[in-house]
């Protein structure tokens, strides 16, 4: 019974820090993407960081650009979507990691660990909207 509350104090931990960070899944992913693309490439160590940068912020500018000048909301939810899969992956990830050692049934875990991705993806669709919404209310 104490592993089963602990997992879920824990799985309520993460998930507020998760909560927070779930915007930078998705330029986090890219910037692994491209840093491990380029430093295959044997280009040494700093201009596959500079690539990586360079994507991780492309990537931001990419999906806030189209929630600034798309006026079609389909649009708008398209590049939100395509911003919150990431963070709905690494939440479900993060929520089932997190239980797998407390909980034995394995549809349960499935069950919680997609909870958690959807709470942590939903996050991730509100904070950005904000984002866009706070970053050209000011132009």
């Amino acid at each position: 019974m104490f592993l089963i509350v602990l997992a879920i104090a824990l799985t309520i931990a993460a998930g507020v820090i998760a909560f927070k960070l779930a915007v930078f899944a998705l330029p986090l992913w890219v910037a692994m993407s491209v840093f491990q693309y380029m430093h295959g490439t044997d280009t040494g160590i700093f201009m596959p960081g500079l690539a990586a940068f360079g994507g991780a912020v492309a990537s931001v500018v990419f999906v806030i650009a189209v929630l600034a000048f798309a006026n079609n909301p389909f649009f708008r939810l398209v590049a939100l979507g395509v911003f919150a899969i990431p963070a709905t992956i690494a939440g479900y990830a993060l929520i089932y990691g997190i239980a797998k050692n407390a909980i034995d049934s394995s549809i349960a875990l499935n069950i919680l660990g997609g909870i958690g991705g959807i709470i942590i993806g939903g996050s991730a669709i509100a904070h950005l909207n904000g984002i866009g919404v706070a970053f050209f209310s000011r132009i």
